[in-house]
């Protein structure tokens, strides 16, 4: 009897699928001599005669080695070196599509059960749980590399298929836990409270940005522009030199990498495409921050791949927005965010706050709702052209921010970006999320910021020069004092709580007159009692 209950508990789907009568004659021909494992060789004697569906037998292999590797040990990530297999993985061979919905449906999924060969992998991740799922071309490719212990380079050249896709597999398929990579090097341990729990997503940063402003060039002259000063721009040898650097460094650090295009207009810059391609190849994951261009460029683009996204600005309504930005301008960036649209391409839209706009948020992004995928903002900071314009008085601010908590259930395309929801989140008792950049303030963390001349700075935003590509590297860089202060944040903030997801705007505190490393950003509103 205890048999026979745990059978049921092991093929508790291939028992519903079969029915209680069908259930008893296969436990009634089943050697209690044989091994588990063998209970679908059983199964196949009934289909033979015409008692079972013929894909129940694939159903019961695969809940068996469900059972089978939800009984192993948790897996361990290797220390260093190299991704390696996950050592709970099984791919089981199925003469059936769609086996793994119908374990996660029960019976109600048997109409989507088709005939067809396919691959399904079982896997236990990291946190103990165990996973069912048809594999991917993608996972495949990635299981390629690590089981055939060569790179995603030397497999694409094998192959002669384009190696960005190859690096994207293999980060897609360590996410999901099929193999296992050795933890990030980027950490960041001395932003967290004492005694305060972080959850574990917010320790290390599994990628890296480049921020990369190509050009000063820009066919706009916006209102708010941070930087218009006149800069050189690489020759294509040291942008091809640089992202070299950049490949290293991921490397070095055991992080994805990835590369936004921005200027001025990227596309301005005459080598764009070959740098784009030269990312692409190198397995970044790329990045478009600019402006609309003609559906050719579009297409250019395409021909080398896909950007993970494009993100446009617009800074409110009609009227407001062509004030800051040139006449024509919002009819211009809605018509390309159809385009982008038509060509499957993933859209941002991203504003500038400001005491002037405040009220256009919302309004702008029910416009943009059926046309972009993301909208965004960042509050103004008060540097370039863009001292002339003011900010919101703190307590507007905290009171759009709670519209716009309030408003994102009904509009899907509203991001969280600014670090200070995180307060209104904390006094819901609502889970924080990673603020601006996944890790709060990221800036000289799992960011930096390249302008044309080689000048490398902590964030965009404001001037924070932490180095030159001319003298240094990337790692000299990063790991100089400079960069370290920008990454400890300011003093303020040091003993909050929400300091590892927050850590206020260093921009907008300088913007404001403010000390980076030492002042309060003037809009936090987080009790300090």
């Amino acid at each position: 009897m205890a048999a026979q209950t745990r059978f049921s508990k092991i093929f508790s789907v291939s028992r519903q699928v079969m029915g209680l009568r069908v259930w008893r004659r296969a436990l009634a021909a089943f050697s209690p001599d044989e091994p588990p494992e063998r209970f679908p060789d059983t199964l196949e004697r009934l289909v033979a005669q015409g008692l079972l569906p013929p894909y129940v037998p694939d159903l019961a292999r695969l809940e068996w080695t469900h059972h089978q590797v939800g009984e192993q040990d948790v897996p361990a990530s290797p220390d260093e070196g190299p991704a390696i297999l996950n050592q709970t993985l099984e791919l089981v061979p199925c003469r059936w599509h769609n086996l793994p919905q119908l374990l996660g449906h029960g019976s109600d999924a048997q109409a989507a059960v088709t005939e067809g060969e396919e691959l399904v992998a079982v896997w236990q991740d990291l946190h103990g749980q165990t996973h069912l799922e048809t594999a991917r071309p993608s996972d495949l490719a990635a299981l390629k590399v690590v089981v055939g212990e060569t790179t995603p380079q030397a497999l694409a050249a094998q192959t002669g298929s384009p190696v960005g896709p190859l690096v994207a597999a293999l980060r897609q398929t360590a996410q999901r836990g099929l193999i296992l990579a050795p933890p990030s090097r980027l950490h960041r341990t001395a932003r967290f409270a004492p005694g305060v729990e972080v959850a574990e997503q917010f320790h290390a940063a599994r990628v890296f940005s480049l921020q990369w402003h190509l050009t000063q060039a820009c066919d706009l002259h916006c209102r708010h522009c941070y930087d218009r000063t006149p800069r050189a721009t690489p020759s294509l040898a040291e942008g091809l030199d640089i992202l070299q650097q950049l490949q290293a460094f991921c490397q070095s650090r055991q992080v994805s990498g990835q590369v936004s295009f921005t200027g001025g207009n990227p596309f301005l810059y005459p080598h764009f495409f070959e740098l784009y391609r030269a990312a692409a190849d190198l397995g970044f994951g790329c990045v478009i921050l600019g402006n609309p261009v003609p559906e050719e460029k579009l297409e250019q683009l395409l021909a080398i791949g896909p950007p993970l996204f494009y993100q446009v600005s617009l800074e409110g309504l009609q009227e407001h927005n062509d004030e800051i930005r040139g006449s024509g301008n919002f009819r211009r960036v809605l018509g390309f965010l159809e385009m982008l649209r038509h060509f499957k391409i993933p859209s941002g839209v991203m504003l500038t706050l400001t005491r002037a706009n405040l009220a256009q948020v919302l309004p702008l992004a029910g416009a943009l709702r059926h046309l972009a995928d993301d909208f965004t903002f960042n509050r103004l900071a008060r540097f370039g052209e863009g001292a002339r314009l003011e900010l919101p008085t703190p307590g507007d601010y905290r009171a759009f921010l709670a519209e716009y908590l309030e408003a994102r259930p009904q509009n899907p395309i509203l991001g969280l970006k600014d670090s200070l929801f995180n307060i209104l989140l904390e006094e819901r008792g609502l889970v924080s999320f990673g603020g601006c950049t996944g890790f709060g303030c990221g800036a000289a963390f799992n960011f930096i910021t390249l302008l044309s001349d080689g000048e490398v700075h902590a964030c965009r935003k404001f001037p924070s020069l932490i180095g030159h590509l001319k003298t240094a590297g990337f790692e000299e860089i990063y790991e100089s004092a400079a960069a370290a202060r920008y990454r400890r944040g300011t003093t303020a903030c040091a003993g909050c709580p929400l300091h590892a997801v927050c850590g206020g705007c260093l921009a907008v505190i300088a913007g404001l007159g403010g000390d980076p490393f030492s002042s309060a950003d003037p809009f936090c509103f987080r009790s300090r009692g």
